[in-house]
Parts: structure tokens; sequence; C-alpha cells
């Protein structure tokens, strides 16, 4: 049963829930029927567990019965959902016979083909006939073979048969697009629903995405709360609260200091890979929480992305610098480990994670047995970090994770994986409210879907699959605990 603490935080996480949704329909409703479909997926997808939690909170209790009828429900919903929104989606893009534009508001306009004059003074521009006719010059039967062009928006939808390499042919009919027009368009190379390559010609003053100054004062106040929090954890793992002791701040300056150095070299990682790819990214959104410190960042693509390739190379870039400067923390703080040391944590510490808890074995030894054990403040440290960066490898959304997935699988796969992550949490969620929160961020993840990059074909090669599995097994590794059987067998605890 919850405390009445533990309740009014899960009301206050419900009413945050309630409150992200309501914003998000705010978001959802200027995009007409397309914005309202996938708002209700996100709706669909955490129903249950606002239900359940509201519940709770209020004093009804729901048996398992009634969760696992929930699940199925809300299953069933989003799946519905989701083939009504592709369905809608393909007839929105792909329409044929009335090309369409979009007023600033989101509604749609429909357009008379026989002129170019548009009723509403807001309506965007079709593309120019010129532009229009270079743009088809650019194909050949050695490259991209049209057999359709499309007027869609200020561009152009080219469907045909690709007569080549991907890569090789983006390549070069960006070559010729940009002989012909200049800087002035962007050439996308994409499947449609039916696996098939599209070419998308859009205007390039569309690559840069804005940020606002409303926006990097919230990121500059997230990562002051981030802070904070991190100073706050290493109060309570030095069992004092550092808010209502502000003066014993040099105690918990190196562990706060050592989140942070986590959490800042994955953030370089990804800037200096973008950087090397021409890829402009936002500040980073710090996600702070007392658990922990802090569950990483959100970073969103600025500019456009080359290629699945460039994609991976920046997701993996921020844990896999985050990642490895945690393990070296943890390896070096389980080496300078000794009986006497400033920290003394219980064995459920090393059993709360398989990789964790068998490096100790490894290092410590014996001294695992033990039911309280010695150890250095760096292993704590390492720990922290390797959760945050495991949590950010989740492949669901817009983490990196989910950005990984994408860019070995594809975008069907990445959808996938998200709702099997949501489905994951939310069970996990039974357990510790703390999943139900991560959920909860990677739906509000969802309201804006990642744009594709210029090729979306070309698949990275056999080095990154391999990298990104990797990624994925060492994530699972760090957040899945060791079981009683393997425990007693590595002797943690026994």
């Amino acid at each position: 049963m919850y405390t009445g603490s533990e309740s009014t935080v899960i009301a206050l996480v419900v009413l945050v829930a309630f409150g992200i949704l309501g914003w998000g329909f705010y978001r959802a409703k200027p995009f007409g029927k397309l914005g309202i479909l996938a708002w209700l997926q996100s709706v669909v997808l955490i129903a249950p567990w606002l239900l359940f939690f509201g519940s709770f909170a209020a004093g009804i209790y729901i048996n398992l019965a009634g969760i696992l009828l929930l699940i199925v429900a809300s299953t069933i919903a989003y799946v519905f959902i989701g083939n009504r929104l592709r369905a809608e989606n393909a007839q929105n893009i792909l329409r044929k016979e009335e090309p369409k534009a979009s007023m600033p508001n989101g509604q749609p306009v429909t357009l008379d083909p026989k002129s170019t004059e548009q009723t509403p003074v807001e309506q965007i521009a079709p593309i120019p006939a010129e532009d229009l006719a270079a743009i088809k010059g650019i194909f050949s039967i050695d490259t991209y073979f049209a057999v359709e062009t499309i007027p869609y928006q200020e561009g152009v939808i080219c469907k045909g048969n690709l007569r080549g390499e991907a890569e090789e042919v983006h390549q070069r009919l960006t070559a010729r697009l940009h002989e012909k027009l200049g800087d002035s368009y962007r050439l996308f190379l994409v499947e449609n629903l039916d696996a098939k390559p599209v070419v998308i010609v859009l205007p390039s003053r569309t690559d840069l995405r804005s940020i606002t100054l409303g926006q990097k004062i919230f990121a500059a106040l997230l990562f002051i709360a981030t802070i904070a929090t991190s100073l706050e954890t290493a109060g309570l793992l030095l069992n004092f609260d550092f808010f209502t002791n502000p003066a014993r701040l040099p105690e918990v300056l190196p562990i706060s200091i050592g989140i942070i150095a986590v959490l800042i070299a994955h953030e370089i990682a990804h800037r200096v890979i973008a950087r090397r790819y021409q890829v402009t990214l936002s500040p980073p959104f710090f996600l702070p929480t007392l658990q922990i410190g802090s569950f990483g960042a959100i970073t969103r693509f600025l500019s456009l992305v080359p290629n699945r390739k460039a994609l991976f190379d920046i997701a993996f870039a921020g844990p896999a610098a985050g990642g490895a400067l945690s393990l070296l923390i943890l390896i070096v703080g389980l080496i300078l480990s000794h009986p006497g040391s400033l920290f003394q944590v219980p064995v459920e510490f090393f059993q709360g994670s398989i990789l964790v808890g068998t490096l100790a074995r490894v290092i410590l030894g014996s001294e695992v047995h033990n039911q309280l054990i010695d150890v250095n403040p760096l292993t704590v440290v390492g720990w922290l970090g390797l959760v945050i960066t495991a949590l950010n490898v989740m492949p669901a959304g817009q983490l990196d994770g989910g950005r990984i997935v994408q860019a070995i699988y594809g975008r069907k796969t990445a959808g996938r994986t998200t709702f099997a992550t949501l489905i994951v949490l939310a069970i996990a969620s039974l357990a510790n409210p703390v999943a139900m929160y991560w959920a909860i961020v990677i739906v509000f993840l969802q309201r804006d879907a990642e744009r594709p990059s210029l090729n979306e074909i070309t698949e990275p090669d056999d080095a990154r699959a391999a990298l990104g599995l990797l990624a994925l097994f060492l994530m699972i590794s760090v957040l899945l605990p060791l079981t009683p059987a393997l425990a007693g067998r590595l002797g943690i605890g026994t």
C-alpha cells in the first residue's frame, strides 16, 4: 500500500500527464485529422496507466486482470488508430487528383491545377513551372527513371524506379539539381508505404528549424535544475538532505561533478560528430531527477541529416562517450575500493545490474559476499553514469537508442521497438513509478516525427549495425537486475 506522500507523488504525475496530453492536443489540432490521430495514439498508450495510478491515488485498486484488460484494449486501439493514420497520410501526401498546400494554421487548401492563383493570401505557393521543368530534367534512365511527377506544396514528389545504388544515385541527382537550381532545393530519397523508392524535392529554406529565445532559456533552467538535483542526489547518497544543509556543499561536489561530467561528455560527443556532418543540434534539454541526478538530455536535430549513417554516428556518439567514461569511472572506483572506503552500500546495489554485479565480483572478489560493502565514491558515480546512459539507449522515440534503431533498421522497426519499450516500461511501472515517468517522456517526444534523412534508403554498414547491437546489449545488461540464481552463482550476497 502506498503512503500518503507516495500517493501525492503519483497524483502529481497523473496531473502532469494530463497537462502534457492537453498541451499535445493543442499542438495537434491545427494539423487536422492527421494531428488528432497521432495525438490519439499517444493517449491510448498511456491511458491504462493514467487510469491505474489515478485510481490508486484515489484509493481505488485495479487488480491484475483489470490491468491486463486495459493493456489489451489499449494495444487494439493503438493498432486501429495507426492503420487509420497511415491510410489518411497516404491519401493526403500521395493523392494524384488534387495537389494540396497547407496554410500556416495547418488547414489544408485545395489548389486548382489549372490556375496558379490561390484564393487565401496565406496559402503556400506551388512550385514554379520553370523549377518543376528543371527538376524533371535531372532524372535519367541510369539513375532514377521517373514515371510520375506530383506537385506537392512548394516542392514535388517523383515516383519511379531506382536504377542503381541508392547512395550513388542520390549523390548524382543532388549534383544535377544543384547545377540547375543552385542551393534552392533539397532532394530526399525515401521509401513510400509500399517500400518503393520515391524522390521528394523541397525548398531549402525549410532546412533549418528555429529555436526560440524561450526554448533557450528553458534549456538553461533545466541545466540549472539538473545541477541542483545532482547535488541533492549526492547528499542523499551521503545520508543527508543537501537542500536543508547547503553548508555541506564540499561533501557533495565530487559526486555531483562526476554526474555532470558524464552528461557533458555525452553532449559534447553528439556535437563533435554532428559538426563533422554539418548538422545543427538544438541546446540539450536536460531531465533533472532526484533519483539519479538526471535522466540525460533530449536533443533535437535543427537541420537535415544527410543519411542514415550520419544519423547513427551522431546518435551513437553520445552514449559511447558517456558510457565509456562511466565504465572507466566504475572500474577505477572498484579498484580503489577497500575496507574503510567512504561509502557503504548494501549488496543489493550490485545485484541490481548484471554488468555492475559481474564487474564487482571480478574486481572485489570475496568482498561481495558481505551484506554491506565498502566502496570508493567513484563506484557510485560510475554506476549512476551507466544508468543515465542506458536509459538514453532504450530503443524508443527520439532517444539515442530509438535513433540508433531507426538508422540501422528503418522507421517501421523503430516504431515497433518504441511500442514494445513503452509496454515494458508500463509493466515495470507497477514496481517503480519512475518507469511511468520515463514512458510519459517518450510519448511526449512523439509529438513531432523525426524528419527523414536526405538519403533514407541506404543502410549503415555492418560494423555500425554491430556497434548498435552492442549498445543495446550493454543497455540491457545495465538495467536488468541479477536473478537470485545468477547472484548465487556469482557469490554476490551469499
